[in-house]
Order: structure tokens, then sequence, then C-alpha cells
């Protein structure tokens, strides 16, 4: 007689959980808070890019979809390995060691993106973000090379058709309030008045990054300002749920995946726009440029190292600036290199010949002090050093406090634009133990039997910062283990 399993989510981690639980002869049923309008969590909000390790081309070649694409043979994705990628995961650890959940998801990325292949899910890679011409080759930086194709919205359709095809089914409109006990064990899950009974149950449901009350409590006081850039329904119910059983806090429950986002942009990325579009509040492109604060001086280093390794620490270092608030500001010689969102449709940004007409514009600086930091980061310019987006140029300024120290450019070619930045938070650092078949753990280290988790409520997959990309290829390695831990 084959098991039942519960799954309580709809995003990649839910659904690929689901698939392996299928696979393994399961009867999966998936329980979504949402309508079926807004299933799929935070899937559907991302770019679908998906970081993980591999050995050169011929890796990666069997994911592409487009086989045929003429720009494969001029294009070089170098190499990602599996030391490459703990070294990356290290660099955001503090000090740390890398976790046993880091060395999980470096272990099995590679794996786990065969096994998506293989049903049905492609890829693309990501010409338009990662890579930059050069020599008549496209060439791919920072070792994210990869997205769904159709990106999040692609990744959650094609992820779902595979659970279909195996025959799981979807309860939309379905949120799970409560776990059912007995005698220590988890049979099944309330939604509202109805009791729905499983042999185990996988709570996919995400983080708490749209519950403003456990930001603030976990994250920071200034925390009830950023604008949360996914789904409103990941409020922390799993988390909660999880606990009221005996399962433990587990992980860094200070930290989050920031991004600097439009400051106008509406809560929840603009839900009526198309899934697809509300990727476009981001505004990531900073490192081609620089960053002002109120007092109109600039605080990050944009220039520390690929975007793809500093996005996430910079989103959170706004939200702690004097309104939370900043201006990124670009010379017109690198409009052509800013990425898709600077031209959407509802990008809000000023501009102006010359930087004596811009710094007015920018509502709430200190026009004096951004003025003066502009002219000291014109002199420090390195001009002997030539300009190279597709690396680490070295291309930095001489003798500022805060030094730029990759891609410095002097502001020199008018018109000069300005958009005006926030914070926005995707997803929560914080979450549970698990052991290595996806069980929900109590502070004993014991597992609370029929209790599984995976995706955001995994807790010790990252700290103070994040890789690009590892977000995705998180939720899918330990959706996996939980799929098959649940049925074995």
């Amino acid at each position: 007689m084959s098991k039942s399993v519960i799954v309580v989510g709809t995003g990649n981690a839910a659904l690929c959980a689901a698939i392996a639980a299928l696979e393994k002869g399961a009867t999966v049923l998936l329980l979504e808070k949402a309508g079926k309008d807004l299933a799929g969590g935070n899937t559907k909000y991302t770019a679908g890019a998906m970081r993980f390790a591999y050995d050169g081309n011929a890796d990666l070649l069997p994911l592409v979809r487009e086989q045929d694409d003429p720009r494969l043979p001029k294009t070089d994705f170098g190499s990602y390995t599996k030391d490459k990628f703990a070294a990356d995961l290290l660099g955001f650890n503090d000090g740390r060691d890398l976790s046993p959940e880091q060395k999980v998801l470096v272990e099995n990325s590679g794996d786990t993106m065969r096994w998506l292949a293989s049903h049905d899910v492609t890829f693309e890679p990501i010409y338009s973000r990662q890579s930059f011409e050069k020599d008549g080759k496209h060439v791919f930086w920072g070792g994210l090379t990869l997205a769904a194709e159709n990106e999040g919205v692609g990744l959650f359709e094609m992820e779902m058709a595979a659970v279909q095809r195996l025959g799981g089914t979807v309860r939309y409109d379905a949120e799970v309030t409560g776990l059912i006990e007995d005698q220590g064990r988890v049979i099944g899950v309330q939604v509202g008045d109805e009791s729905l009974f499983a042999d185990s149950v996988i709570l996919a449901s995400g983080g708490f990054e749209a519950n403003e009350e456990m930001r603030v409590q976990y994250i920071g006081a200034h925390w009830d300002k950023a604008k949360v850039r996914g789904t409103p329904h990941n409020t922390g119910d799993g988390l909660r749920i999880a606990l009221e059983v005996g399962a433990t806090e587990y992980g860094f429950f200070e930290g989050c995946h920031a991004t600097p986002m439009d400051l106008h942009m509406a809560d929840f990325g603009g839900l009526d726009l198309p899934p697809s579009e509300r990727k476009n509040y981001r505004k990531i492109s900073y490192f081609l440029g620089v960053m002002l604060n109120a007092e109109g001086k600039r605080f990050v280093d944009e220039g520390a190292n690929f975007r793809n390794y500093t996005y996430a620490q910079f989103g959170r270092a706004i939200l702690e600036q004097p309104g939370q608030f900043a201006w990124q500001v670009f010379d017109s010689k690198v409009f052509d290199l800013l990425y898709a969102e600077y031209c959407f449709h509802d990008a809000h940004f000023v501009e102006a010949k010359t930087l004596e007409e811009l710094v007015p514009l920018m509502t709430g600086v200190d026009a004096v002090q951004a003025t003066q930091t502009l002219t000291e980061f014109n002199s420090a310019v390195d001009m002997t050093v030539p300009f190279d987006p597709t690396v680490l140029d070295g291309k930095g300024t001489r003798g500022l406090t805060l030094p730029k120290s990759n891609w410095a450019q002097r502001f020199d070619t008018g018109p000069y634009r300005a958009f005006p930045v926030t914070g926005g938070i995707t997803f929560t650092y914080g979450g549970l133990k698990v052991d290595g078949a996806g069980a929900v753990l109590r502070e004993d280290g014991t597992a609370i039997e029929g209790l599984f988790a995976c995706g955001e409520l995994v807790g010790g997959v990252f700290f103070a910062g994040y890789p690009g990309g590892s977000g995705l290829t998180s939720g899918a390695v330990f959706g996996r283990k939980a799929g098959i831990g649940a049925v074995c």
C-alpha cells in the first residue's frame, strides 16, 4: 500500500518534495494557502537563476533546451567547482565553518539540476545578466550561468506539470492552521475546521518575510520599512505550527535575502503585474555607479565583488541608512550595461545633463555633501586601469576612506541618471533544524515522527549573505531530500 504525503505549499521546494515523493510511489496532496493565481510562493517572483557546481561546458549543455542556439559555440561558461561553491558560501559565514546544511547544498547541487532536467525542467543561459561579450565570445562571470526557461514562472509551471504527470493533486485556498499529532507523531494537518490525515507531512510554506511583526522581532527595528518583494502569504505559518509541536528554532534568524529595490514600488512586488514583470523593481546594477544616502555620502564599496555576491548585503545596508533609502547614480557611459529593470516602464529616476543639475533632483539628499562626494570620487578614480565588466578589473579609487574596488569610472559624460532605492526582502534565513532525510528535529536532536521540512524553513543554509542563485537550488536540494525521506 502506498504511503500518503501532504505537502504544505506549492513553491519550488514544495514541488520538488512532491516530485520526489511521487517517484517513490506515494500519494501526494499539496495544500496551497493562496488561490490558484498566486500559487507558487516566492518562486514566481524570481529570475529563475540556479547556482550549482559544474566543471565546464560539457556539464551544462545537456541542461539547455535550445541546443541549436548560435551563441553556444561562442560561449565560455567557465567552471564552478564544489570547492568554489563552498568557498563562496564561506565568504558569507562571518568566520563560521561550513554548516552541515551548506555541505549538503554544495554536494547535491549538480545532481539535483540533472534530476530536475529528467523531469522536463529545462534551462537557458543567462546571457542578459551574467555574461559580457569579449573578443567575440560570450564570457560568463560569477559562477552563475543557467536559469529556468521563462524564469521563476517557468520553473513553477514546469515543476507543477511534473507533479501532475506523476499523479499529484493540489488544493488551493487551503490554509494550514495546525498539525495533528498522535502520541508524538504528526499524522495530519488542520485546514480551518477540516482535519486531513497522512503518513507524513512536509512543511514547505516559506519563511516569515511577509510578517511585519516577525521581521521586527527577529531581524531588527528598521525591517518594518522593508519592501516585501515576494508573496504576501509567507507569514511564518510553517515555523509557528512546527514550534507548537516541539521543533526548535535553528539558523541565523537575524539574516535574510535583501535586495535593492525601487523606492516607490508597491509591497509584494506589484501583484497587479504579470509574475514575470515583478522582478523588474530590483535595482542591482549599482556596481556600475555609486550609491548615496540621505547625507550625500557613499556607504558601501559598490565594486567590492560581482553583484551576485553583494546585492543581498547591500539591500540590508540601504535599510540601515537614514530614512531607509539611497540613490544610485550612473554616468551615460554605462546606460547600455544597466540591467533591463532600469528601463522598466515603472522605473523611477531623475535625469539631468550635468551633475550640478542632477544632485538637487535627488529628493531627500544633502545636495552640498552629495556634490562633494561625487567630486572627490571623480578625483580618486584610477585612470591607468582599463574598465572591464567581465572580471574583477581592479579599476578602483585611490585615497578614499571608503574605496570602490572595481569598475570605478569618473562621472564625466552626461546625461546622468539617479534611481531612488530601498531594501526589499525576499526570504528569511532562520528556520528549523532537519536531519539528513529532511525530518524536523526537536531541541534534543530527536526527530518529530511524520514531520519534514524544506525550502526557506530549513535553517543553517545562509548566514550573513549568500551567492545569488543559491536559494532556488537550496529549495530543490532539500525539497528532494524531504520528499524521499517522507516516504522511505
